[in-house]
């Protein structure tokens, strides 16, 4: 249920890079830019950001952008632009010591935009070694995420997919095991996602662009739905609850052709 190959290789790059929702490849240019995924094309006035250094900025006419902030660590940058689906990374100073482009994709008639925007889930009670601990600016919202939202009909020859499009903090033994994680002698219970009440995936690793399907069955026509995020608990703490804090950003429903996923 998830797409990582961005957070996993992205550090590896040593040339300039197209990124394209999960895919990478070899790019050309001197500059960042953003473009559109399917024709190729700039996208201008799109907005680029870095929610945890606060720097905003809009791509050009040619849909070049520069980013004015130091990044010590891995943090999230943000592009979104009208009538594209939101789109997330994250970076650090190595991804981004090369130039990067961009494809953001435009949205389908029936996907649906959640929330474009960053949320800081847990008690702020973290260690420094947490992944991405020295990215986390925002005070936390509490133990839990919930927003609810109008689902319309969805067509029998499609199937809707819960997309996270950034994730940071996590200190599961998974994302231990991977490195994402320098907390050596602890490890927390995985982010839980819940879609109308029912648990439908934990999240085990950081990452960006991880997708969840959610079941059919669970799916409320022509009426409200809710989707909740839990914060994980630190297994090792039996004194109090200690919540595993995490950040995340842009959360949408993206509808699939049926036939494209067999």
């Amino acid at each position: 249920v998830c797409a990582l190959a961005l957070s996993l290789c992205i550090p590896c790059l040593q040339t300039s890079a197209a990124i394209n929702g999960n895919i990478e490849k070899n790019g050309v240019g001197d500059y960042n830019q953003v473009i559109d995924s399917r024709t190729q094309s700039p996208v201008s006035q799109a907005d680029v950001s870095l929610p945890s250094k606060g720097y905003k900025t809009k791509t050009d006419n040619e849909g070049r952008f520069s980013l004015g902030a130091k990044i010590d660590a891995p943090t999230i940058m943000s592009v979104q632009k009208d009538g594209y689906k939101p789109f997330s990374l994250t970076v650090d100073g190595q991804s981004l010591s090369k130039p990067i482009v961009v494809g953001i994709e435009k949205t389908n008639p029936h996907d649906i935009i959640i929330d474009k925007n960053m949320y800081h889930i847990g008690d702020d009670n973290y260690s420094e070694n947490s992944a991405n601990a020295a990215e986390f600016r925002i005070k936390a919202i509490g133990p839990f995420y919930t927003k609810s939202f109008k689902v319309g009909n969805l067509p029998p020859n499609e199937d809707a997919y819960l997309v996270i499009g950034s994730v940071i903090g996590i200190d599961t033994k998974m994302a231990r095991d991977m490195g994402q994680s320098k907390v050596t002698t602890t490890y927390a219970s995985a982010p839980q996602i819940f879609f109308n009440g029912n648990m439908i995936a934990e999240l085990n690793l950081n990452g960006d662009n991880q997708q969840i399907k959610i079941p059919r069955n669970l799916i409320r026509p022509n009426a409200d739905n809710q989707i909740t995020v839990k914060a994980g608990k630190n297994l090792f703490q039996m004194a109090y609850i200690d919540y595993d804090d995490i950040e995340l950003m842009n959360l949408f429903i993206e509808t699939k052709s049926k036939l494209a996923n067999d």
